[in-house]
């Protein structure tokens, strides 16, 4: 199922920020979402949303790391990509269109693998997910390949549900993923004959990693001293 705001549809600069985005979004899933789910964050862009979304719904918060396959010579360009637990998904017509041999390829996986490995461990544990809902967040999609793989490695943990939340995407993208999960919440689809997440939002970075980092720690603080000063009263 598919849920999105008509309202935004083919809009521009909706978002102020990532947080801004996160609390929309975090409204919209109000009554979609059960008490037994976990919040994922895809870093290091989704983490400002995924806050939002965690502590409006206090639900538990983690960083899923998935990361893309690029494309030789042109690191921005994507043939597929890479999740926490090793689950690659590939382009296979880009592949055989650029002409990447296996060895090429194989380079490739290996070195990606290498970095989601480094970063998962810095980002933490992924929290128990069978018979729970996962909620993966990100900031937007592109290709929506990153967020395939991730429901793919995800799915593997036997949640009850699978849901991705996400502010903005290209419709083509939407109508393929909603077909994977179980919902699919997006606010801004966009029909853009040249797409852009960052088109979504008024004020737009790349979030280093570090920065990413500060935002997850200081969220899931938050939601501790909530518990500790629920448990006290």
């Amino acid at each position: 199922m598919l849920v999105c705001d008509e309202k935004l549809r083919n809009r521009h600069r909706v978002f102020r920020d990532r947080a801004h985005a996160g609390r929309l979004l975090a409204r919209r899933l109000e009554g979609l979402i059960g008490r037994k789910a976990a919040v994922l964050a895809v870093p290091s862009g989704g983490i400002p949303v995924a806050c939002e979304v965690a502590l409006h719904l206090n639900l538990p918060l983690a960083a899923v790391v998935v990361r893309k396959l690029p494309v030789p010579g042109d690191p921005e360009a994507g043939i597929g990509a890479l999740s926490f637990d090793g689950e690659v998904l590939l382009n296979t017509h880009l592949v055989e269109r650029l002409g990447i041999s296996q060895e090429q390829l194989m380079q490739i996986v290996s070195r990606v693998r290498q970095d989601v490995e480094r970063r998962q461990r810095l980002f933490g544990k992924i929290p128990e997910l069978k018979g729970r809902e996962a909620i993966l967040v990100d900031d937007g999609l592109a290709s929506g390949y990153t967020m395939l793989a991730a429901v793919a490695s995800v799915r593997k943990r036997s949640p009850a549900r699978i849901v991705v939340a996400v502010p903005t995407s290209p419709g083509r993208t939407a109508e393929a993923l909603e077909h994977e999960v179980d919902l699919l919440v997006c606010l801004n689809l966009r029909d853009d004959p040249v797409f852009a997440v960052a088109d979504a939002y008024r004020a737009w970075y790349d979030l280093e990693e570090g920065e990413a980092l500060k935002i997850l720690r200081r969220c899931q603080e938050k939601k501790r001293r909530r518990v500790d000063g629920a448990m006290a009263e």
